[in-house]
């Protein structure tokens, strides 16, 4: 018979004491920031939520007027370009401007954000 092995306390370092100054927010010099920086890092993800839903919708709202343009428009159907009309070529074709543009806007505020948030930590 084999026997059962051994069973192995695993334990860790206490951590720190944390001074009441520090559980009430207050940074005091030479202190950890990490509360500091939870406020940062909460303040960047609602501003990333905001560049990301006004993103959407100012792409839906672009998108819908493209729609409503090709929609209401009857004389783009008039026009032909390569045995198509220009109808069908729009919808194929003209919403891929359109999400790129919104990606690189978004994508380079974003990183705008990001590069203000990371100024504001190392400040500190």
């Amino acid at each position: 018979m084999t026997e059962a092995p051994k069973r192995v306390r695993v334990t860790a370092d206490t951590p720190p004491r944390r001074s009441s100054a520090a559980t009430r927010g207050i940074a005091l010099p030479g202190a950890p920031v990490a509360e500091a920086d939870a406020v940062y890092a909460r303040a960047l993800m609602r501003s990333q939520l905001r560049l990301a839903l006004g993103t959407v919708a100012g792409f839906v709202v672009v998108v819908v007027a493209l729609a409503l343009g090709i929609a209401l428009i009857p004389e783009i159907d008039a026009v032909v370009l390569g045995g198509l009309p220009l109808s069908w070529l729009l919808q194929a074709f003209a919403f891929y401007p359109v999400i790129l543009v919104f990606a690189v806007l978004y994508v380079r505020t974003a990183v705008r954000n990001e590069r203000r948030y990371r100024a504001l930590r190392d400040r500190e």
